[in-house]
């Protein structure tokens, strides 16, 4: 990745005028004039919504950056204005080299035309000359792999027909930068993970990549960096799974959302959960840090309503072991300390690779546990059991818990603690990838 920058953003700022009404709007056309014709006072007949304050941010030549926030948080007002389709209030966009963007799906296309027609026209548009596109037209009609439609005109295709074909465009010319706005949501499975292995061959080719998705993973895995922008500012720009624990904290913990808390029961589930072991926990004092497995650098937020104050990790025998075998049954004890009374408390455990990819996340509420009384009220500090098998492959993994309850519809998080727990998988021949699927195999006959 070059040290020189292909996008500089600074101090960019969009507002618009909103009316309640035309009248107002036309009323704001005429009557300023006029006063200000007749040396009156200014009057303003609409309300001002900025979608971007103050935004500031460099992106480097083979850089891939993710860009986070929830809907409306101005990550597409950005993205235009990055591209030239639209215009800063205040604030300057400098960019060098050639611009690719997916802002919307299709976008760029005309309907009446057929697919071959609108490669050819894409192309000219991003500057390429006719016969440049012919000698690339072969390759993104194979990359697209919509067949014979390529020659149907484009208002008879589905959304994932359109956005193969536009992501080819823009993907087979080699951009110096490529934008792509939620557009890969749309394809399946197998399209996502083409468009992923070209964008890392575009990256390592020096284009510089602005990625705007709602999939933590896809930004933790395939990005650089990310920023995360909130009611139009950036409130975090920096190493992707911090920026992806400061979104989760922006989607779930102000807006009410999320899971985990305070359950003791029975899970549907087939395996019964392993009995507690004798260490003894913390019932008051958070001394959860002071244990082998804890990651200094976790991620802890919530209200405080209730705390995870304490945990034991046992796996082959072994308390906090420092390597666990693969295959071995682990046992997680949680002490949790309810401050206030909780109605339907929900307790959670997620496992993740160390580049913050979700192996395995379930808690109270998905399992169907019951609950055995209130936390905070017949039962100011519970003991939670969990265990799972672990079929993980050899490498780091950090375990993330919480405890949250839900009210109504509702569910308050009161204690999270991501990748709060290091866990250490030893290696194991027997098999390659994730985790352990318990592949059988044996030979019925020979012919």
């Amino acid at each position: 990745m070059s040290s020189e920058n292909a996008i500089s953003v600074r101090n960019i700022s969009k507002s618009y005028q909103l009316y309640k009404t035309p009248a107002d709007r036309l009323k704001q056309f005429v009557v300023p004039k006029l006063k200000k014709l007749f040396g009156g006072c200014d009057t303003r007949y609409f309300e001002e919504f900025w979608a971007l304050n103050d935004i500031s941010f460099d992106v480097k030549r083979g850089e891939t950056l993710g860009i986070l926030g929830r809907n409306g948080s101005g990550k597409s007002t950005l993205l235009q204005i990055i591209t030239g389709t639209l215009f800063a209030t205040f604030g300057d966009v400098r960019t060098k080299g050639r611009i690719g963007a997916l802002l919307e799906l299709g976008s760029g296309f005309n309907p009446e035309f057929t697919g071959r027609e609108n490669v050819f026209v894409n192309g000219a548009i991003l500057g390429l000359s006719r016969d440049e596109i012919e000698s690339k037209f072969d390759s993104i009609a194979a990359f697209a792999d919509i067949g014979t439609h390529i020659d149907q005109p484009v208002k008879t295709y589905s959304s994932g027909m359109t956005v193969r074909l536009a992501f080819a465009v823009q993907a087979q010319i080699s951009p110096d930068i490529l934008i792509v706005d939620e557009a890969l949501a749309v394809g399946d499975a197998k399209f996502q993970a083409k468009c992923f292995a070209r964008l890392k061959e575009l990256k390592e080719q020096g284009t510089s990549i602005l990625l705007v998705t709602h999939s933590t993973e896809q930004v933790v895995t395939h990005c650089s960096r990310a920023i995360l922008l909130d009611g139009g500012r950036l409130l975090e720009n920096g190493e992707p799974r911090f920026v992806v624990n400061r979104y989760l904290d922006v989607l779930f913990g102000k807006d009410r959302g999320g899971e985990a808390t305070n359950a003791v029961g029975e899970s549907k589930g087939s395996q019964e959960p392993p009995k507690p072991e004798a260490i003894q926990l913390s019932c008051s004092e958070d001394i959860f840090h002071s244990r082998p497995l804890y990651n200094k650098h976790e991620y802890r937020w919530g209200d405080g309503g209730a705390q995870i104050v304490d945990f034991s990790l046992e796996a082959g025998h072994e308390q906090y072991p420092g390597v666990i075998q693969s295959g071995d049954l682990v046992t997680v004890r949680l002490s949790l300390k309810g401050l206030a009374p909780l109605k339907v408390p929900i307790v959670g455990l997620t496992i993740k690779t160390k580049e913050g990819l979700t192996v395995y996340g379930a808690n109270s509420d998905t399992l169907g546990v019951s609950i055995v009384g209130d936390v905070g009220v017949r039962s100011p500090t519970t003991l939670i059991c969990m265990g799972f098998r672990c079929s993980l492959a050899p490498g780091d993994y950090f375990i993330s818990v919480g405890i949250a309850s839900r009210q109504g519809d509702e569910v308050i998080p009161h204690d999270r603690r991501y990748d709060s727990i290091h866990i250490q998988v030893a290696a194991n021949r027997t098999f390659f990838g994730i985790t352990d699927l318990g592949l059988t195999m044996q030979l019925e006959r020979i012919e």
